[in-house]
């Protein structure tokens, strides 16, 4: 599905001065060296038959670089980005980017549901372009008109296209700060909110901090427990699943550990070297996703590529990384808060370690839980149909509550 079947370019809301179009492109030299870097990368030796047991397969790897430095048209994908209705807008002390995709107006002049849709880590509002078009237009798409959406997918501080923070970085409940103001700025007092990843963190603090506001949140996952919980008062299947996110972070945590501890070494060679860039994202591309262990049955290569390159360009793998020791300090007592606006969960079945009923129950006030039958961590990309359809089922009982 291409990215241009969104709401094309409009003019910002009336009344918000600090909200303008976003029209940045990247110039021909930072293009140059990028594929000068690429052609240039030193590669590693990797033991015979490794493949991806041991991390990023490095053969195929050289494959999709030397795709990145001779046959991927950045600028191709960039004009189609740029046909999207983005914008900067001014919260805060920020400059944070984002798409703001307003809907087809639903039959009998009801008003459609505002959605604040949050990303995670590796990624940006790249995340969900491919759902914007089936959320916005829903009626265009074989689905009723009644359910369609304006979405709002902002890209984190030092994610993407937003203002990189010359500070600490921000944690998830400062984010959904942010977000709530970003909210208002629009001309918008109610409204859903959605996330998976970091995003999930930070719906679930919109409609902690701010539950006069959302109507209702959704999310892809809920976390782990808080540090002071005590095992003992969890149920069997709750402590089932704690031991497997154990195993989960002894096999595959490394990642998370540099980032909340060490991130500036790691992003001394990430900024320095493209080729590493892609190794540290596509890596989790494929261990995330419902791919089989073939990545490309997720994504084709121009969308891995696209991905990459916004962090190349924007230089943010070393600010994204540095929320996680942010969200590594809020207080035990926030992880522990129980979310009481009406929530539902969809557990894709690729995703990293899901969460049991138990596990969504104590935490949250929840109306709804699905299964769908595929997808894993970045579901709105892998299967945009099916999340789009979650996102209208669940929301469809809040719309009222707008109006």
């Amino acid at each position: 599905m291409s990215t241009a079947e969104a709401a094309s370019p409009e003019p910002a809301p009336a009344g918000t001065a600090t909200v303008r179009p976003f029209r940045d492109r990247a110039t021909a030299a930072e293009l140059d060296d990028l594929r000068a870097r690429l052609r240039a990368t030193r590669w590693p030796d990797a033991p015979e038959d490794a493949g991806w047991s041991l991390g990023v397969d490095v053969a195929y790897l050289r494959e999709l670089v030397d795709y990145w430095a001779d046959g991927f048209d950045w600028p191709a994908r960039e004009a189609e980005l740029l046909r999207l209705p983005r914008f900067r807008a001014r919260v805060g002390s920020l400059d944070i980017h984002l798409v703001h995709a307003r809907a087809v107006p639903p039959p009998g002049g009801a008003a459609p549901l505002p959605l604040v849709l949050c990303h995670g880590w590796p990624d940006s509002f790249w995340r969900y372009v491919k759902v914007l078009p089936l959320l916005t237009d829903p009626g265009a798409h074989g689905a009723d008109p009644a359910d369609a959406f304006d979405v709002v997918v902002p890209d984190m501080p030092g994610f993407g296209y937003s203002d990189r923070p010359t500070g600490a970085a921000p944690d998830s409940r400062a984010v959904a700060g942010l977000w709530a103001e970003l909210l208002s700025v629009l001309g918008y007092r109610r409204f859903g909110a959605a996330g998976g990843d970091i995003g999930s963190h930070v719906s679930r603090y919109l409609a902690l901090d701010h539950p006069d506001r959302v109507v209702a949140v959704h999310r892809t996952d809920a976390g782990l427990p808080a540090p002071t919980a005590d095992p003992a008062e969890l149920s069997a299947e709750e402590q089932a699943w704690l031991r497997d996110a154990a195993a989960w972070g002894a096999a595959e945590g490394a990642y998370a550990a540099v980032h909340r501890t060490k991130p500036q070494t790691a992003a001394v060679g990430l900024t320095d070297s493209p080729a590493g860039l892609a190794a540290w994202i596509v890596e989790k591309l494929r261990a995330w996703s419902d791919c089989g262990g073939d990545l490309e049955r997720s994504y084709r290569r121009d969308e891995i590529l696209t991905l990459v390159t916004m962090y190349w360009l924007t230089g943010t793998i070393g600010s994204s990384m540095r929320m996680y020791r942010a969200n590594a300090a809020l207080p035990p007592e926030q992880l522990a808060r129980r979310v009481e606006v009406p929530s539902g969960f969809s557990l894709f079945p690729g995703d990293i370690v899901r969460p049991p009923r138990a596990r969504l129950e104590r935490t949250a006030h929840v109306v709804r839980v699905t299964e769908p039958p595929r997808g894993g961590h970045f579901a709105a990309y892998e299967e945009p149909e099916l999340y789009a359809q979650e996102l209208r089922e669940f929301f469809r009982p809040f719309r009222a509550a707008v109006g």
